[in-house]
């Protein structure tokens, strides 16, 4: 695939962020909080995407309250039947799971996702790198990823992800627990032009800070829908000062 990066020399956007919030369709906000209260948190960009339990309705539903509020947006759709068309959306981010023990979680449903739509947006479209390591995680069970990973092993990925396919986004994964600090510093150092998300068990300034000395971009996903607005800034500004 081609990466916008590589495009006419054009830069890709995230190659200009420090931090992503994720929005799940399928959970509820902490009461009294709007999506829009979400978009002003500092974010660099709004991804919208889930594992379980989504549908096309409840990704329209949220893209729709996002799109109307300054912030960078993309769908990360969990399989080919949610993937929405709208123009708030500023791309698709496709996780493709380079751990994963199913080949249908690495190239099977994007496949799928080909077969079925003979307009797609290849200009807006662009692959993430997951490499899974929380065993316990939905993510981790849908795809039969082998999460028993060095970080000799998750370097080895990350290099066979930016030097073999070309992907620009390597994405350490630890969904639901904060991940070891080796772990994503060997990711880190294995990647040269490809950026570093990080996503999984931040819950503070702390925790943002710590992982955002190695990965260039952290991913706060739960805090949002756990805590809200207050608990998603400080993670702002701790993966700002790390960088």
């Amino acid at each position: 695939m081609l990466a916008l990066k590589k495009r006419g020399g054009m830069t890709a956007p995230w190659e200009e962020w420090n931090h992503v919030l994720k929005i799940d369709p399928d959970k509820e906000l902490p009461e009294g909080v709007t999506y829009g209260d979400l978009c002003a948190t500092g974010t660099d960009a709004i991804e919208v995407g889930g594992t379980m339990g989504i549908t096309e309705e409840k990704m329209e539903a949220v893209v729709e309250a996002c799109g109307e509020h300054d912030v960078p947006l993309y769908q990360e759709p969990s399989s080919p039947d949610v993937v929405i068309d709208n123009e708030v959306l500023e791309g698709y981010l496709i996780p493709t799971v380079f751990n994963a023990g199913s080949p249908f979680w690495i190239t099977g449903a994007h496949k799928e996702w080909v077969r079925l739509d003979d307009d797609l947006d290849w200009d807006r479209t662009t692959l993430e790198a997951y490499i899974v390591m929380n065993p316990d995680a939905d993510v981790a069970t849908y795809t039969e990823a082998d999460c028993d990973l060095t970080p000799e092993d998750v370097a080895a990925y990350a290099e066979v992800a930016e030097r073999m396919f070309g992907q620009e986004i390597v994405y350490i994964e630890y969904s639901g627990r904060l991940g070891e600090e080796s772990i994503v510093e060997a990711g880190a150092d294995a990647v040269d032009d490809a950026t570093l998300f990080y996503g999984g068990g931040i819950r503070d300034y702390d925790s943002a800070y710590a992982m955002a000395q190695y990965a260039d971009v952290v991913v706060v996903g739960d805090l949002a829908h756990d805590e809200g607005v207050d608990a998603v800034r400080e993670t702002v500004e701790a993966a700002a000062d790390a960088n």
